[in-house]
């Protein structure tokens, strides 16, 4: 079975959430009134921290579990709380974990989530779920302070890097540290590679008799008003990654991404590109027939409109792209110590095993399968790949985010 070995992560993007607004009574603020919910991705300074978890929410106080003074905020491994017996205490005290755009039929969040609450006993709030990676980062932002801000992330690539750089990252290694491949995690822990897949080609079989293969099939007239993207590629990651993987089948490289760019520029010319956020509710209601998305994404829908949308998933033959999400902890998490129990969690061999039963590639795969701890039939449920797949580094990354960011728009409208 071929394994992922991505070399970075994707960053996150937070918006505001409706489930959010509703832990608070206090009128929204304008800023956040703007943002759209649409989901598709250095540690900071010891007084700033102290500063940030200080500040009042809601006219109340922040909570105090994300205080300065807490053991939790600062720790970069169970280790430092006294091991993991410690962290679930902690975690418990604090009673609450926030997260946002979470999706229950994205990567088998639904069961992971249910896991999580099960096994801890701990409330999750959960905020915009249909929101992207920018999202995510503008909430971290704009919620600093407040017991309703996220504990955690899941970006993609090029937002967890941004993320990161910007100092919104908390380092933290988990129990499974190396199991993660060095390639697909940061040196100090702020982010690293959880779950990943393939860009596929997704359709409704009785909308689409003849299936395309490939992204040359996508311009061909009898797609008119049919093809959609996972949401706007200047934010969320799986639109972006569509891209590239467009760029990939044009004649392009992870150096040049603007013939993907171009590529969607004559899909919309041509009248094949729609712009509208492909979500299960638009392939359910007929509004996106085909729908360029990750693998797993794809094999959800299928599975989850059984008996009402036939939608059948291939991987394109001429343009292989494949990445991981990433984890993250908000360096001003209002709960630290759920936080990073929620990312043990996950990259235990049962969080683990929940995202391969979801059809994603988990990071930890090799090392499970060398000790006899992973769902076998899970993994042969797997999307068939052939051949190899590589990856764009972080330099490219942030390159394609920029040229993407300068072009979309002016190319494809």
């Amino acid at each position: 079975m071929f394994t992922l070995m991505s070399s970075h992560v994707r960053t996150y993007l937070a918006k505001w959430s409706a489930s959010w607004q509703s832990l608070c009574a206090a009128p929204t603020p304008p800023a956040l009134v703007e943002l759209t919910v649409n989901r598709s991705r250095t540690a900071l300074a010891a007084g700033l921290l102290a500063a940030v978890l200080g500040l009042t929410a809601c006219g109340g106080s922040a909570s105090s579990s994300g205080s300065s003074d807490s053991k939790a905020a600062t720790a970069k491994s169970a280790a430092d709380l006294g091991g993991m017996d410690a962290l679930v205490a902690a975690a418990k005290a604090e009673g609450a974990l926030n997260v946002i755009t979470l999706p229950h039929t994205w990567a088998n969040y639904g069961a992971i989530l249910d896991g999580f609450k099960a096994k801890y006993g701990l409330k999750i709030n959960e905020a915009n779920p249909d929101g992207t990676s920018q999202d995510e980062i503008n909430a971290v932002k704009q919620l600093k302070g407040q017991d309703r801000a996220p504990d955690v992330l899941d970006l993609g690539s090029s937002f967890a890097l941004s993320a990161a750089a910007g100092g919104l990252l908390a380092p933290y290694k988990v129990a499974t540290w190396k199991d993660i491949p060095d390639a697909q995690k940061d040196a100090d822990g702020r982010w690293y590679n959880d779950y990943g897949g393939y860009i596929s080609i997704g359709y409704d079989a009785a909308k689409v008799p003849n299936p395309p293969t490939s992204f040359a099939d996508l311009a061909k007239p009898e797609y008119k008003g049919k093809v959609a993207l996972n949401g706007d590629p200047t934010k969320a990651g799986a639109a972006f990654a569509g891209v590239y993987a467009a760029a990939l089948a044009k004649g392009g490289s992870f150096d040049n991404i603007q013939p993907g760019i171009d590529f969607f520029g004559e899909l919309h010319r041509n009248g094949n590109f729609i712009p509208v956020g492909a979500t299960q509710a638009t392939i359910q209601s007929g509004q996106t027939p085909i729908t360029i998305d990750w693998d797993y994404l794809q094999v959800s829908a299928s599975k989850t409109l059984a008996g009402k949308v036939d939608w059948k998933v291939a991987v394109p033959t001429d343009g292989h792209y494949a990445n991981y999400y990433n984890q993250a902890i908000s360096a001003s998490a209002p709960h630290p110590a759920a936080a990073r129990l929620w990312q043990e969690y996950l990259y235990s061999a049962e969080g683990q095993n929940l995202y391969l039963k979801g059809s994603a590639r988990p990071v930890t795969l090799a090392a499970m399968q060398a000790a006899g701890t992973v769902d076998k039939t899970a993994l042969e449920a797997l999307p068939k790949v052939t051949g190899e797949a590589s990856f764009p580094s972080e330099k490219q990354l942030d390159a394609a985010k920029k040229v993407i960011a300068d072009s979309w728009a002016k190319t494809v409208g």
